[in-house]
């Protein structure tokens, strides 16, 4: 290599260790290591050595050792544990990326490439340890089969493993986390958590103090997912009987008369007819007056429920329950409800009665629960577009790390077409073409709807196919085991583009030469998703390491995705489009369509940082809960004849706490108008809720003393306080769907006017000025943007910037 150009490199390595470079790419350290674990002479042991050998590293590493002095031994056992057990002799890039998890970075390794492999080395060395390592998965039947799966070469090791599933007995979880190696969902682990959080008694707790966690899929759980609540409640409440009557209400009322949306479809708002029609049918009087708040909350919720979501687009009915669809995924969200005004409102558009809605007794953000964790490291095969992400959030970097064969896999230019319609035929005639090839092809759709109604089209055009969506999630893996078989045409939503690996020519691979000879499967995209990370997932479906494959997307505009956004005029007039039956997609039109995907992807980061703002304050008022919690524990060790105290202690502290967090909930929901007094949410917020916290501590503290001082005789009513202090007598988790509202943005750039609503009565004239603004703002817009040819419906022109 000429002298200049290693100067350059060195010079380049500095100025990323400097500035803390988000990508590692020069994986030549990795290589090196890789090289050494590989000349290990380890081989020729027997399986008792080996065990000796792992027991001598744990014996090192529990006198301070560093993990990193014991990488290459540590990775040498597990390796040859590998083969041994499994059969499975690890790629090197294996190794690179159990590497990189094991030095706390996220590792990018494409799909195929064995990542529940790769995660063994770096867990099975933290593991020496002692002090227990969390392997968590996307779902509890990954959790289940990668721990029976992965077992045995942790078991040659002479560690112990663990599974921790839904539904699992206390007994049975505190064992599954005593082990060395636990695998479980990140959700799980953190609704265990929360239950320990209102434990009484430290035998009652499942966890033991957190160490280390290896995070499957990272981008979707670490982002995605991450800024969830996970809630833990009470029985406590009654039914909200008004949302039935809502419900009836808002069905009468007809859009852009009585009600409209803002420019992106997320929130609703009345019109002055529509606020007279509601006013006359409730018999309330003037809805924005003060007391008529909670009935306007829960109107607004009803117009929500009814204008904005969507049934099989939002939510299925299965099983006589409302039950979220993941937007990312195209699953069902287990556990997931909205808030409970919004999913009071859901039930009963849908005619269901609501049951009670409890009490929340914790409450805990899945990004700080991953915050709990002092070590966290993951592993995905699209890390690299949400570095930013994870570096701010987490202080995770990302190592780059390059398929074990080549990908040889096509991807085809976008085919973009004016309309729906126009879109649906080519895409008919394109699988109806390849199907009668008997090549493989999975076709990914956004939605329950979408897939029901592209399969019906194919069923009447002669195309034998099977269909995975919401609805049948449960026979995911038989379809995906056959979805690359000859002749397989497999229609699905976003679930088959994660935590899935179809294998040419079918399970067993029987057909394996001829689909290869066919060009492998074949992937189709139907519309192009807010986060280009779930197009790549749906990518990566073919081309699995090395396999040949292709994919395209198929797109019009009227998808979801530019009509929300506002994007269809302003493509039809800055590429002088009309409606056309034909493909339209230009080289300059495609650029424009994946640059707007990267702006709104911008758009949902902060977004994500503006829900983190709310969020963290909360999780520190929860932390200094949590220690009283714990010193409340403690004592019963150190006093044990401080029963009743400890026993007051509890259960006014988390009162307390439980009334504080319907009070943040309340308050969140609200304070964003404060900006109509020029003031910014989030310190108005840190304020109030600082405010709020330090009177909860002060006031749990006088009511254990003023109960105390009350039950000082001993006259029998000591036995009946202690009676009624016990905790609920049923509790139940679930997540929290909190973004449906655009919770934290300004009333005056257009967002969650729905329940800015509320301060109509507090600013009269200016409230109403602004709905005006915002009225006449979307009417100029329609007046001068170009109508669409033929189906006359006008579209707006606003330019994303």
């Amino acid at each position: 290599m000429p002298r200049c150009q290693k100067m350059k490199n060195g010079l380049t390595k500095i100025f990323r260790r400097v500035r803390g470079d988000l990508l590692e790419t020069d994986l030549s350290a990795y290589f090196e290591v890789v090289e050494r674990i590989k000349a290990l002479a380890v081989d020729g042991l027997a399986e008792a050595e080996l065990r000796t050998r792992a027991e001598a590293l744990r014996e090192q590493a529990k006198t301070g050792l560093a993990p990193s002095e014991l990488e290459v031994e540590s990775f040498a056992l597990a390796r040859e544990a590998s083969r041994r057990a499994l059969g499975l002799d690890p790629h090197d890039v294996q190794l690179i990326a159990g590497l990189a998890m094991a030095r706390g970075r996220v590792a990018e390794l494409p799909t195929g490439e064995g990542k529940t492999l790769a995660a063994v080395f770096p867990a099975s060395l933290l593991a020496l340890s002692g002090r227990g390592v969390h392997v968590l998965t996307f779902n509890d039947y990954l959790a289940r089969r990668d721990a029976a799966w992965m077992g045995p070469v942790y078991r040659l090791l002479g560690l112990s493993v663990g599974c921790v599933q839904e539904g699992q007995a206390p007994a049975d979880k505190r064992a599954a986390y005593v082990a060395d190696v636990v695998y479980a969902t990140a959700k799980e682990a953190g609704f265990d958590f929360l239950r320990d959080q209102t434990a009484y008694s430290r035998d009652e707790l499942v966890h033991r103090p957190f160490f280390a966690a290896f995070v499957d899929e990272a981008d979707s759980t670490l982002i995605d997912e991450a800024r969830v609540p996970l809630v833990i409640a009470g029985l406590a409440g009654r039914p909200d009987f008004e949302a039935g009557r809502l419900a009836a209400l808002v069905r009468s009322l007809i859009p852009g008369r009585d009600y409209e949306t803002d420019d992106e479809h997320r929130n609703v708002f009345l019109t002055e007819a529509g606020a007279v029609r509601a006013e006359a049918a409730l018999g309330c009087g003037g809805l924005y007056e003060a007391g008529n708040q909670r009935l306007l909350e829960a109107l607004y919720c009803a117009l929500h429920a009814q204008a904005l979501l969507r049934r099989d687009v939002d939510y299925i009915v299965r099983g006589g329950r409302v039950e979220i669809v993941d937007e990312f995924t195209g699953r069902v969200m287990d556990k997931r409800h909205w808030p409970d005004g919004l999913q009071a409102a859901v039930e009963a558009k849908e005619g269901m009665t609501r049951r009670s809605e409890g009490r929340t007794l914790g409450s805990i953000t899945l990004q700080h629960f991953f915050r709990l964790y002092p070590r966290l490291a993951g592993m995905t095969a699209t890390a690299r577009p949400s570095a930013d992400e994870l570096r701010e959030f987490y202080g995770l970097a990302v190592t780059v790390v390059p398929p074990h064969r080549p990908s040889v896999r096509t991807d085809e230019p976008d085919a973009v077409f004016t309309h729906v319609a126009a879109k649906r035929r080519a895409l008919v005639r394109e699988v109806k073409a390849v199907h009668a090839t008997g090549r493989p092809l999975l076709v990914g759709t956004l939605s329950v709807k979408e897939s029901e109604e592209l399969a019906a089209d194919l069923k009447a055009a002669g195309v034998p196919l099977q269909v995975l969506n919401a609805r049948n999630n449960e026979l995911e893996a038989a379809v995906i085991a056959e979805a690359g078989r000859l002749g397989a045409v497999t229609i699905s939503t976003n679930m088959a583009g994660r935590g899935t690996d179809i294998r040419l020519g079918g399970a067993d691979e029987r057909e394996r030469g001829a689909v290869v000879a066919l060009g492998g499967l074949y992937v189709i995209g139907t519309n192009r998703h807010e986060s280009l990370r779930v197009d790549r997932q749906l990518r990566g479906r073919a081309g699995r390491q090395g396999d040949p494959g292709s994919s395209r997307f198929f797109l019009s505009l009227e998808d979801d995705l530019f009509e929300r956004y506002g994007l269809v005029g302003q493509l039809y007039r800055r590429h002088g489009l009309s409606r056309s039956d034909g493909e339209v997609g230009t080289t300059l039109l495609r650029r424009e369509i994946a640059h707007a995907q990267r702006v709104i992807e911008g758009q949902n980061f902060d977004l994500r940082r503006s829900l983190h703002k709310f969020s963290s304050l909360v999780e520190i008022q929860r932390r200094v809960v949590q220690a009283k919690r714990d010193a409340l524990l403690a004592s019963a060790e150190t006093s044990p004849r401080t029963d009743l105290e400890r026993r007051l202690g509890f259960f006014h502290l988390d009162r307390g706490w439980s009334d504080h967090l319907a009070w943040v909930t309340d308050t969140r929901e609200t304070i964003h108008l404060v900006t109509l007094g020029g003031k910014t949410p989030i310190q108005e917020f840190q304020t109030s809720a600082t405010d709020a916290f330090l009177k909860m501590l002060a006031g749990t503290e006088a009511a254990v003393a003023e109960d105390l001082a009350g039950l000082s005789s001993d006259d029998g009513s000591r036995s009946k306080a202690v009676e009624k202090l016990r905790g609920p007598s049923a509790t139940w988790t679930y997540l929290l769907n909190e973004d449906q509202f655009g919770w934290g943005l300004e009333i005056l750039k257009g967002r969650n006017i729905g329940f800015g609503s509320v301060a109509a009565g507090v600013f009269g004239p200016l409230f109403l000025l602004t709905l005006a603004s915002q009225r006449l703002k979307r009417w100029f817009r329609k007046r001068y943007s170009p109508e669409l040819p033929d189906d006359g419906t006008e579209k707006n022109g606003k330019e994303l910037t």
